[in-house]
């Protein structure tokens, strides 16, 4: 059996529909799963990564974990607790969603220290482990999702800075294989999508998915950032400006390792588009 944590975020639902379509059983958790959030025959437990004591009830029988770092409550999660209450369930191997910026940031509050330390904990714990480092994923464009509906228009800064975003069912897709089977222990593979791409071309990616003109309006650094700082932690916000505003050679790499454990090229960011276009009809 798997344990998938973060079942309702947009790796992991992804991650639960690959591995029950393979064949897996699967307990997913949450901390607002119900039943309307998983294939029939998921087994669903509501848990909290910052609570140890919640988890056991879904690690127990449990022989792989997918782990994910916790988001914006990642400095609340105490790493090694998690993991002791794993492998008392019976958990032998453990992938881990972190994050690109444990080696690009490594000083950024969240980026760096961290993912570094949850990252740390697992490579320490003796089960066996695959690290996985996603750059930005295509799915934030829902950010722009109301904007474009009301007004037809998206707002952003640094307009042609173009980042290799990735679509997050690549990334589950990543996470299933390194889950099922054998040959990715101790790996750390770094996921992107196949191109460079800036915020306004998936503007007209989108567009064009909707088949009319979306208008691009190019924020400063400024209005982006008062904008984020409503939702975001400000070391995060600053790190993330960082990023999208002056990626080092390292963040617009384009890493093969999709292609290298799914045998295919990523998928595009008009890929993903096309695919979640209701959003923002």
């Amino acid at each position: 059996m798997i344990a998938v944590t973060g079942a309702t975020g947009n790796v992991g639902r992804k991650l639960v529909q690959a591995l029950v379509a393979s064949g897996e059983r699967v307990t997913a958790t949450s901390r607002g799963i119900s039943e309307t959030d998983v294939p029939e025959g998921v087994v669903q437990r509501r848990a909290d990564l910052t609570d140890a004591a919640t988890l056991r009830p879904v690690f127990d029988g449990a022989e792989a974990l997918f782990l994910q770092n916790g988001g914006a409550d990642a400095h609340l999660l105490k790493p090694q607790d998690v993991l002791d209450a794993a492998k008392a369930g019976g958990v032998r191997r453990v992938v881990l969603l972190s994050s690109q910026g444990v080696a690009t940031r490594p000083r950024s509050a969240f980026h760096g220290d961290t993912a570094r330390a949850i990252e740390d904990a697992v490579r320490e714990s003796g089960m066996d482990w695959t690290i996985l480092r996603p750059g930005g994923f295509d799915s934030n464009a829902y950010a722009w999702a109301e904007s474009v509906r009301s007004r037809r228009s998206i707002a952003a800064p640094f307009g042609d800075v173009g980042l290799p975003t990735i679509d997050p069912t690549d990334i589950a897709e990543v996470a299933a294989v390194t889950l099922r089977e054998k040959g990715h222990t101790g790996r750390i593979y770094e996921l992107t999508g196949p191109a460079l791409s800036t915020p306004r071309q998936r503007a007209e990616e989108i567009g064009a998915a909707l088949g009319e003109p979306v208008r691009f309006i190019e924020q400063t650094r400024e209005e982006a950032r008062a904008q984020m700082l409503r939702f975001m932690p400000e070391p995060v916000v600053e790190t993330t400006l960082a990023i999208l505003g002056g990626p080092t050679p390292a963040e617009q790499r384009i890493s093969p390792d999709v292609e290298l454990v799914l045998g295919r090229t990523p998928r595009t960011f008009a890929d993903w588009a096309r695919h979640h276009i209701a959003a923002f009809r």
